[in-house]
């Protein structure tokens, strides 16, 4: 199995002022810049955010726990943590799921 290429930031801008022709690539990279900013202080302050027909981005709370150092063998108390977590929605679990089996055909080729 092929790995499958990540789609970048700078992929992502360069859809955009393709898609939008009236947006200079700056224009777009600072759009898509405060986008993502926005929602990283969002998630930074606790909010939940929801695009529908996408999904829902949260944080979980991971509670501290005992882990062991790999070296030494000995325990170690790893502290809490929140970590942001992506719930896809209903529309975007059903579009990649379309796309699986013309996905494995080009696979088995």
């Amino acid at each position: 199995m092929r790995p499958v290429p990540a789609m970048t930031r700078s992929d992502l801008v360069a859809r955009l002022a393709e898609r939008f022709s009236q947006l200079t690539q700056r224009d777009t990279e600072f759009a898509v810049k405060t986008i993502l900013d926005a929602m990283t202080d969002a998630l930074a302050r606790g909010h939940r955010i929801e695009i529908r027909g996408f999904g829902s981005f949260s944080i979980n709370r991971r509670p501290p726990r005992m882990g062991r150092n790999p070296r030494s063998g000995e325990q170690v108390v790893i502290p809490e943590k929140l970590v942001p977590h992506f719930k896809p929605g209903k529309a975007l679990r059903e579009a990649v799921d379309a796309r699986q089996p013309a996905a494995q055909d080009s696979d088995a080729a």
